[in-house]
């Protein structure tokens, strides 16, 4: 059995792929395979990626029509023979020593998930991060499901996306991604956690992340803003109360995690771009949501 499945769901990334498929096949630690899944790109996507297959036996590569990101991901575990799971969206790179460190830090912690953290990659240049704030003194920190959990929501130390982490295959069981939603990672991850004895954060900056700069959310006019606000509301709301049932079914520190998600309810940065009447159109939003909550709670 391969020691670790990289999953690398792909969509219009030509001008980003070849640079993230490098990272990947430059890895120190070589034992590993690649699930690529070509969504229906309409660029030249899917031929970048037969380059990799022809030269490289561990590449394997498999097209659909267009599903979305959760599609892809869900197709890539189908095919995925490893022992490990790990992420890496195709406009993203991973650091040359990604996979040796996760799997170095897995066998010293024992840990079945392993996180890493993240730098930002622009055209300029790469943005790395003081991550003191997190470990003073950089040190590996190891968490309970518990102290996770309640982390999850207010996304202390980046655990919430599937990519940059390592993960025991064997946690996947049962698990697929919602189509059809924005950020589905966090309707998902979750439940890995909760299928973890142990999780380990390796405080440093292995995962480059790049913003996607044509996101919808960036190019929205101020018309078309509130629209995609509530939808983006709307998704996140119902990722987040399918986490809250879960850790109530699991009595998992209920109360501290309702407090935490009410703290945690309007802190998309897009609001401040909408018009006067907009902000209080979707204050007033968040103000009936937290009181039909508390009801439900009480």
């Amino acid at each position: 059995m391969v020691k670790v499945s990289i999953g690398v769901p792909v969509y219009n990334v030509a001008e980003y792929l070849r640079q993230c498929l490098d990272s990947i096949k430059q890895q120190s630690f070589q034992d590993f395979e690649v699930i690529m899944v070509d969504d229906g790109s309409t660029d030249n996507s899917f031929e970048i990626c037969q380059e990799y297959v022809f030269k490289d036996k561990r590449f394997k590569l498999y097209h659909q029509e267009n599903k979305g990101l959760a599609g892809a991901r869900n197709t890539c575990l189908k095919h995925m023979n490893g022992e490990y799971v790990t992420w890496v969206d195709s406009d993203d790179v991973v650091e040359l020593s990604y996979l040796e460190r996760l799997v170095e830090v897995q066998v010293k912690t024992q840990a079945d998930i392993v996180n890493c953290l993240y730098y930002s990659v622009t055209k300029e240049r790469n943005i790395y991060y003081d991550l003191r704030s997190i470990s003073p003194n950089l040190e590996i920190l190891e968490l309970s499901v518990q102290e996770i959990m309640l982390n999850f929501i207010n996304n202390r130390y980046f655990i919430a996306p599937m990519w940059g982490s390592l993960c025991k295959s064997q946690l996947y069981k049962g698990v697929y991604f919602p189509q059809g939603l924005l950020y589905e990672d966090n309707g998902t991850k979750f439940k890995l956690y909760m299928r973890a004895n142990k999780i380990a954060i390796i405080p440093e900056g292995l995962y480059g992340y790049r913003k996607n700069e044509n996101s919808i959310m960036g190019k929205a006019t101020s018309d078309s803003l509130i629209k995609e606000l509530n939808r983006l509301r709307k998704d996140t709301i119902g990722n987040r109360e399918k986490l809250i049932y879960y850790v109530e079914v699991a009595n998992i520190r209920v109360e501290e995690i309702h407090k935490e998600y009410l703290r945690n309810l309007d802190d998309h940065i897009a609001v401040s771009r909408l018009s006067e009447r907009d902000k209080q159109k979707y204050t007033q939003f968040i103000k009936n949501y937290e009181r039909k909550l508390l009801q439900c709670w009480q």
